[in-house]
């Protein structure tokens, strides 16, 4: 028999025990015991499919609220590195905030700004070489060809993906260092040929093709915008 004392505590606070999972869970076994096994408990059966959906619901839940904060961090992340791009006051402060805080903001290990030109000798500009290598000169048609690897096909604005053979082409000797990167296309106005901003990682994982890329196209957008002033 239940003690008094602990038989008036659940009858006068039966909830306690359906809100206990372990204990509600001792009671079922403790019934099918009682039952026997040529005995089938349907009320124990919907209650373990009841907590298995449960289970499954709790999962759900933390990784679409996981989701969420990854999505909000992310937005923060772009939105302080566009600010931090908005500050210069010359083209060349302006390249170099793109490769220090704004790199650093959106925790990315190289990047790169290429040009299409219609010059052989582009790259003898002493404008570019005072920039180093993150501004490059390419013929035309470069980029088209680095965004869809050599296909030639129409290609999208922001392409995610691990590298490829012709990374070195954009990386040179930190080819071997990168493993994934962010291509984004860049409309510079009418009369003048395309760009790509690029941003790459040493981490496989940071830009996946699975992987959603409306805040980079976002970023894309307020940079495109930017370089549109500074060239005209």
């Amino acid at each position: 028999m239940i003690e008094p004392d602990l038989r008036d505590r659940i009858l006068a606070e039966p909830e306690r025990i359906l809100e206990d999972r372990d204990v509600m869970n001792a009671l079922v076994a403790a019934n099918d015991r009682s039952l026997g096994s040529n005995i089938v408990d349907l009320r124990g059966i919907a209650m373990q499919r009841l907590e298995t959906r449960l289970d499954r619901l709790e999962d759900t839940h933390r990784s679409v609220i996981a989701a969420a904060y990854e999505n909000l961090a992310g937005t923060n992340q772009v939105h302080r590195a566009v600010l931090q791009l908005m500050e210069p006051t010359n083209f060349e402060s302006f390249i170099k905030a793109l490769t220090g805080e704004v790199a650093q903001t959106l925790r990315v290990d190289v990047v790169r700004l290429v040009l299409e030109t219609l010059h052989e000798d582009g790259n003898a500009d002493p404008t570019l070489r005072r920039l180093g290598s993150v501004l490059q000169v390419a013929p035309a048609g470069f980029v088209g060809h680095y965004l869809t690897n050599g296909r030639n096909g129409p290609g999208r604005q922001v392409v995610l993906r691990s590298v490829t053979a012709l990374a070195v082409n954009i990386y040179g000797d930190r080819a071997e260092d990168i493993q994934s990167e962010a291509l984004m296309k860049l409309d510079l106005g009418p009369g003048r040929l395309p760009g790509m901003l690029v941003f790459a990682s040493e981490d496989p994982t940071q830009f996946r093709s699975t992987h959603g890329t409306d805040l980079l196209q976002f970023f894309a957008g307020v940079f495109e915008r930017a370089m549109r002033r500074w060239l005209g």
